[in-house]
């Protein structure tokens, strides 16, 4: 089974205002509540594939029971542990005049030393049934950046296949227990290297130094620019399809969906590849974080180009 480990669940409010000005009063044009986090995002992302998971994470509050609802109204079978506080809401305002998107996070959960340690028995516990498992995201106040290393300890003690996708400071702790897959976009690469990454020779330089030091395959996504993926022995650059895109947020965890779907059906990383762009395209028409149309991701499957990177 599909497994997405998410510390710090996330529910998006999606403003769409006509010009971004402080000091006065907009009138939004529209709203839209939808899925946020990582791999909960991805999860919700395959749930409308009709293509179940296991959620686990922490959540609290009511918005914690939004996020339980949300996701299991597509299939996915919850299993957070209930911490003090309250699931952040992400309030994703987007620029109609500019196409540029701010995300404002509000207060998050409080978590105490027993809930990580909850959470990490009942990962351990499913990781022999895990054909694959997603995790990444921020972290919550009170958990730190080696969370991801144990995590993803376990699953490589269980031989359970792992994507992880995260920010610095949680990327490279997490790299540093070499995960199978990351998939950063090109300005969390950079941030991680300690430099600008500005042209694909140098994203891919990057890759490749991480799949030499790590054994860890990078999928770069990098938005209107498309993709590289970095694998053991062969390299992608993926073009991007021409879209008018409404909101690009969650575009890259259709990534993530792509690759847990290819690993956990045992076909091949390039059909993983096609399918998660393919989604993450169908993603940017929809204004919420994560939707997509199930007929939109397989009208643009055709379309999406593997150029052999060399």
């Amino acid at each position: 089974m599909i497994v997405s480990l998410t510390p710090n669940t996330t529910l998006d409010l999606t403003v769409f205002v006509p010009q971004l000005v402080t000091n006065t009063t907009i009138r939004a044009t529209r709203t839209v509540h939808s899925m946020g986090g990582k791999p909960t995002d991805a999860a919700w992302i395959l749930g409308r594939m009709g293509v179940g998971s296991l959620a686990l994470g922490l959540a609290a509050g009511a918005v914690g029971e939004k996020v339980r609802s949300m996701l299991e109204e597509l299939g996915v079978t919850t299993d957070f542990i209930e911490v003090g506080g309250e699931t952040r809401i992400n309030t994703v305002i987007i620029d109609e005049s500019s196409g540029e998107h701010t995300t404002i996070t509000s207060a998050s959960m409080q978590v105490q030393p027993e809930h990580v340690a909850a959470l990490l028995r009942r990962f351990t516990a499913v990781l022999p049934k895990a054909s694959v498992v997603i995790t990444g995201g921020s972290l919550p106040p009170g958990m730190e950046p080696d969370f991801y290393a144990d995590a993803i300890q376990l699953a490589r003690a269980h031989d359970a296949p792992l994507i992880f996708d995260a920010a610095e400071p949680n990327l490279s702790a997490g790299l540093a227990a070499c995960p199978d897959f990351i998939k950063p976009n090109e300005h969390e690469l950079s941030a991680l290297v300690g430099r600008k990454l500005n042209t694909d020779t140098e994203l891919y330089k990057a890759g490749r130094e991480i799949l030499e030091r790590y054994g860890t395959q990078v999928v770069i996504t990098m938005g209107k620019d498309g993709a590289l993926a970095i694998l053991k022995d062969r390299s992608y650059r993926i073009p991007p399809i021409a879209v008018e895109v409404s909101s690009p947020a969650g575009a890259g965890d259709a990534a993530l969906a792509g690759l847990a779907h290819a690993i956990h059906h045992e076909t091949s990383l390039e059909e993983g590849l096609r399918l998660g762009i393919a989604a993450a395209t169908a993603v940017c028409l929809q204004p919420g974080t994560a939707a997509y149309d199930v007929a939109d991701m397989e009208r643009f499957l055709p379309q999406v180009e593997l150029i052999p990177y060399s």
